[in-house]
């Protein structure tokens, strides 16, 4: 029941009976209105909080929220935890999406951090990780799309989750460098078919590395 719940609330939302941000019905109100008990509505809300579809705030009510978070993406990967394969397609898939929007909308300011974030990769290779995914980051976020936002942490996040589930990779420093440069001078010169062939030449390397690795452990 609290399942149907929850679909019958998300339907609202994507009938435009009800928008991002606006307050919800009280729990009294959404048990005439949905013809059931009051446990199945507060049993339906915590799912829909838990996924961050909805927020609650003391003495004012339930409100759907108005930005999209990385809650609900996060549970579908978590479904897909230890499917590899299937994790890098779909991180080369939204990443040369974003990259090629990103060639289009990157600010000055944004093309200033990848530029730092470069420098920093130069001078920490025996620990550039954290770089790296910033880096991407930052590509993301220029892409400046609220819908693919929540999508790209979690990602990020399970990508270096599942690479910690095989041996490590060897990959040359100077190549992955070179890689992130050439994404860098696509971006910098905006332009969007430079940049998803540099990114696909990166994320693809990156890619037989990770299949080569699993196929011998």
């Amino acid at each position: 029941m609290a399942k149907q719940v929850v679909d019958r609330l998300i339907d609202l939302l994507m009938s435009r009976r009800y928008n991002p941000g606006d307050k919800l019905p009280t729990e009294n109100e959404l048990c005439d209105m949905l013809a059931v008990s009051r446990p199945v509505i507060r049993e339906a809300l915590s799912s829909l909080e838990t996924m961050g579809i909805v927020r609650r705030k003391t003495r004012e009510g339930t409100f759907f929220a108005d930005k999209i978070g990385s809650k609900p993406f996060s549970i579908m990967l978590a479904l897909s935890a230890g499917d590899i394969p299937s994790i890098m397609e779909a991180r080369i898939a939204l990443e040369l999406g974003l990259v090629t929007m990103a060639a289009e909308k990157i600010t000055d300011a944004q093309l200033g951090q990848l530029g730092g974030l470069l420098k920093a990769m130069e001078e920490n290779e025996d620990d550039y990780t954290p770089i790296d995914k910033e880096f991407h980051r930052i590509i993301a976020l220029s892409a400046n799309n609220r819908i693919l936002e929540g999508c790209v942490d979690p990602l990020l996040d399970m990508f270096d989750d599942t690479l910690g589930q095989i041996p490590p990779i060897d990959r040359s420093f100077a190549a992955t460098l070179e890689e992130h440069r050439a994404i860098f001078e696509a971006l910098r010169s905006r332009d969007p078919v430079a940049a998803y062939t540099a990114m696909y030449r990166h994320l693809s390397h990156v890619r037989d590395k990770v299949m080569k690795r699993l196929s011998e452990s």
